[in-house]
C-alpha cells in the first residue's frame, strides 16, 4: 500500500510515495497558487492506463458492500483506474476493491478542502479513471465542499462524456439525484418530515449538482427501511416546489441498483430498491408548519419494490419507469402526517 501526499505547488504535483521516491503524478494549472496537500493512497500500478469504459450507475444502501455490484462496475471499467473519492477516511476500500481482480489500480482520494476540490491535479486524476466510487459519509460535507468545483465538473464529466461507471454508496448515494437531501442542518426521521414538509432539517436542492440523464427528475434515498416516509416527503417537496412530475429511488442496507447505459436497473444484494414515481397530481397538502398530505385516492406515488438477488436477477426500466421483473407493484401515501403503503 502506497500512502501519499500530494504537494501542489510550482505548477505540478509531486507524490510523496516514501522518503527516497518522489515522482510527477499529474500536471496542475497556474491557477492553483495555494500550496495544498491533499491524502492519496494508491494499490497496484501508478502508471495511467486508458481502457474501452461502459456507462452505469450504481445506487448502494448503505452498510455491508455488495461484492457483485462492485464486479459490475469493474466489468464495465475495462479493467482500468478505479478512483474512490471522499471527504473523510482513509484507504479501507482499496485493497478490498484490488483484490476482486482485473482492475490496473485503486486509488483513494480525500478531498476535504473546496481549495483542493478545486485542484486540477484532483480534476486529472479523476477523468483518468475508468471507474469511480463517491465513498459514504455526510452527504452535506460533499454539497459544501465539492459542488460547484472542479470535483463536480470531473463526476459529471465522467458520467455524460466519458460514461464510465459511477458509484455511490449512503451519502454518496444521496447526491447522485437530481434532487437531492443535502443534510445542511442534519438528518431527519420520517415522522418530522412528515409533520412538517418544510421544517429546517428537511433541505432539499434540485438541478444543481450531479447530472445523471436517467436521474432526471428523481430523488434517492438509502438505509432505506423506516425512511419511506421521508423519502415520500421529499419527493411531495420536489413537486410542490418546482412543479415536475417527480420520481425516487430508494433503497435497503446491504443492497444495489446497477443502472446501466440504457436505464436498465438489476438489484443486487439481500434487500429491495424501490422504485417510486408520482401517479398524477401534486400533493394535496404540503404546506410550511403543516402536516403532510398526499393521498391522491391512497394512489400518490406508484412503487415497484425489488428483491435484490446475489445475481442481479430481478429487473427495472428507467426507460419507461413502467416495466420490472421479479418485484411487487404498490403505492405509497400519506394523510396529515401519517405514512400510509400497500407492502
Amino acid at each position: 500500500m502506497k500512502k501519499a501526499l500530494l504537494f501542489i505547488a510550482s505548477g505540478i504535483i509531486l507524490a510523496s510515495c516514501s522518503k527516497t521516491e518522489i515522482e510527477q503524478a499529474a500536471v496542475t494549472s497556474p491557477v492553483d497558487e495555494l500550496d495544498m496537500k491533499i491524502v492519496y493512497y494508491l494499490t497496484g500500478d501508478g502508471e495511467d492506463v486508458e481502457t474501452p469504459t461502459e456507462g452505469g450507475t450504481v445506487l448502494m444502501g448503505g452498510s455491508t458492500d455488495v461484492d457483485a455490484a462492485f464486479e459490475w462496475m469493474i466489468d464495465r471499467s475495462g479493467g482500468g483506474d478505479f478512483v474512490v473519492i471522499r471527504v473523510t477516511g482513509e484507504d479501507g476500500y482499496n485493497q478490498y476493491i484490488y483484490d476482486m481482480g482485473g482492475l490496473n489500480s485503486v486509488e483513494t482520494i480525500v478531498i476535504n478542502t473546496v481549495s483542493s476540490a478545486n485542484s486540477m491535479g484532483v480534476y486529472n486524476r479523476i477523468i483518468n479513471a475508468e471507474a469511480l466510487f463517491i465513498a459514504g459519509g455526510d452527504q452535506w460535507n460533499y454539497v459544501n465542499i465539492w459542488k460547484g468545483t472542479l470535483v463536480e465538473d470531473a463526476i459529471n464529466y465522467l458520467i455524460n462524456t466519458k460514461h464510465a461507471p459511477v458509484r455511490g454508496t449512503s451519502a454518496g448515494e444521496a447526491i447522485m439525484g437530481d434532487g437531492y437531501f443535502d443534510a445542511m442542518n442534519g438528518t431527519v426521521t420520517s415522522e418530522g418530515a412528515l409533520n412538517n414538509p418544510y421544517k429546517d432539517r428537511v433541505s432539499i436542492q434540485y438541478d444543481n449538482f450531479i447530472e445523471n440523464p436517467w436521474l432526471k427528475n428523481t430523488i434517492c434515498d438509502q438505509h432505506y427501511i423506516g425512511r419511506e416516509g421521508r423519502h415520500l416527503t421529499f419527493m411531495a417537496r420536489l413537486s410542490t416546489d418546482y412543479g415536475i412530475t417527480v420520481k425516487g429511488i430508494g433503497v435497503d442496507e446491504e443492497t444495489a441498483a446497477c443502472i446501466d447505459e440504457d436505464g436498465h436497473v438489476q438489484v443486487f444484494g439481500i434487500n429491495n430498491a424501490y422504485f417510486c414515481r408520482q401517479t398524477n397530481l401534486a400533493p394535496e397538502g404540503c404546506v410550511s408548519g403543516h402536516e403532510l398530505t398526499w393521498k391522491r385516492g391512497e394512489q400518490a406515488v406508484t412503487v415497484y419494490k425489488v428483491p435484490g438477488t446475489l445475481t442481479g436477477d430481478n429487473t427495472f426500466e428507467l426507460s419507461d419507469w413502467a416495466t420490472g421483473s421479479g418485484g411487487t407493484w404498490g403505492y405509497f401515501w400519506a394523510f396529515k402526517g401519517e405514512f400510509h403503503s400497500t407492502f
